[in-house]
């Protein structure tokens, strides 16, 4: 399992996310072999300063406001840092729908900034952090008739000047140490 508040930087958007929590497993595999399996991943919503209206205005008034929640965007690749991922755009003035990368995520190749850190032995925790300064933000989507508006707003689509710094920590549990089912 592991924790990152990622800040992010789309277009003329950055926030700093609320914490994510995302639970994998990954290991060698009975033919040598490197196995990974998908658990979740977990996040609150994150005000974006200025609202809609991208104005002192926007960001004080609860029906101009608005707020970016990630979600898992269907890749996550932990050996070579491949991982994507969904912005819902929330406003009471957006449908549930409205997205930036809804049908193409987000897709970041991370690096790492520098060498991870054992923070503890028992229980591990390791720190690390990366980033990314590569990946293209396309337009948001399915965002009903303020789509215009709010791609301009937000400098959407952009394929440059993106960029997503990572500081993570992970924790994690041999097999050998999870309890039996049996």
């Amino acid at each position: 399992m592991h924790t990152a508040a990622p800040r992010v930087t789309v277009g003329k958007a950055t926030v700093t996310l609320a914490p994510i929590t995302m639970t994998h497993a990954e290991g060698p595999l009975p033919d040598g072999g490197k196995g990974q399996v998908w658990g979740a991943m977990h996040s609150a919503p994150t005000a974006v300063p200025g609202g809609l209206t991208g104005t002192p205005a926007g960001g004080r008034s609860p029906v101009l406001g608005l707020a970016i929640q990630p979600e898992y965007g269907g890749r996550s690749d932990f050996y070579t840092g491949r991982w994507s991922m969904r912005l819902r755009l929330l406003s009471p003035l957006l449908p549930h729908g409205c997205t930036i990368g809804a049908d193409a995520p987000l897709d970041f190749q991370l690096k790492r900034s520098g060498p991870s850190r054992w923070v503890s032995q028992d229980p591990p925790l390791i720190e690390f952090s990366a980033y990314d300064d590569t990946f293209t933000a396309p337009a948001a989507e399915h965002c009903g008739p303020l789509a215009g508006p709010l791609n301009r707003r937000l400098g959407l689509p952009a394929s440059s000047g993106n960029v997503m710094s990572y500081d993570a920590s992970y924790t994690f549990r041999t097999y050998d140490q999870l309890p039996s089912t049996t």
